[in-house]
């Protein structure tokens, strides 16, 4: 390279490297991670649940998770062997 190229090419090496700071990358649609740090065993009324996902375990998290988002936007990991639990799984797994 000649003696311009090279301070030219380091230039856009650097604004394009600038132009990526502090972009989040899109969640992927299968998390290579437990999502689950701890889990809730008391019982929510269901009412205060608008929606429940289950995730069995796998390669990304050896854990079954339970995830309940709350009326009030919140999630909520669930305890999957507390009873309260296990009802609203066979609920889901039944449909």
């Amino acid at each position: 390279m000649t003696g311009k190229a090279v301070p030219a090419v380091l230039t856009l090496l650097l604004i394009a490297a600038l132009g990526t700071e502090g972009k989040a990358l899109p969640r992927s649609a299968v998390e290579l991670r437990c999502q689950c740090v701890g889990t809730h065993s008391k019982f929510i009324h269901p009412k205060f649940i608008q929606n429940v996902n289950l995730t069995p375990g796998g390669p990304h998290c050896k854990n079954v998770e339970v995830i309940a988002t709350l009326k009030d936007g919140r999630e909520v990991c669930l305890e999957p062997t507390a009873p309260w639990v296990k009802v609203i799984i066979k609920a889901i797994l039944d449909k």
